[in-house]
């Protein structure tokens, strides 16, 4: 089983860091895992991707991907973005459960009411990502428990705590949809 994911965000919300966190909490659950960030010189509030490949076998590929498996959206209006493949599945940011759009399955978390009511806000921008790392948690690919301990060996301390906390705050308000 190759499972590859797409992070769709803007520069400033943690696409990187996430997915570098979601790969750290693969191998944690016993998986093979890589993390690849793509981005220029992006600048705060441009679009930026990652990719993260989950495997029960060695990781053999490390390119870019024009589709995948499953599109984690960071912010909605970079939905135009995403190509799924058949079958693929999307986790969206959203305050909103009406989406619109061909995907097979959907999950949605308002993570951006986390970040605000958490206070995870840098240069007026909330920072989502631990909070949507929490959905993927709750879409299966990965435990929740991997996911906080791979959050707890990334940053120490209070912003662990704070973290640990937005993840587990999102993957309990992430609802399928579809």
């Amino acid at each position: 089983m190759l499972i590859e994911l797409k992070f769709y965000g803007r520069g400033g919300q943690g696409v990187v860091t996430a997915a570098n966190i979601l790969a750290t909490a693969a191998y944690y659950d016993g998986l093979w895992s890589q993390a690849i960030p793509f981005f220029g010189a992006e600048r705060r509030g441009a679009p930026v991707i990652s990719i993260v490949r989950l495997s029960d076998t060695p990781v053999r590929v490390h390119h870019i991907i024009e589709s995948s498996d499953v599109a984690i959206v960071f912010d909605h209006r970079l939905l135009n973005r995403v190509k799924l493949n058949d079958g693929g599945v999307l986790i969206l940011n959203s305050s909103s459960d009406n989406v619109q759009g061909k995907f097979d399955t959907l999950y949605v978390l308002d993570a951006t009411s986390i970040a605000i009511e958490l206070k995870m806000i840098s240069s007026g921008m909330p920072i989502v990502n631990t909070a949507m790392l929490g959905a993927v948690a709750k879409a299966g690919f990965v435990s929740l428990r991997s996911v906080v301990r791979a959050i707890e060996n990334y940053w120490k301390g209070g912003l662990s705590k704070l973290n640990a906390k937005a993840a587990t705050m999102g993957y309990h308000r992430t609802h399928k949809i579809r």
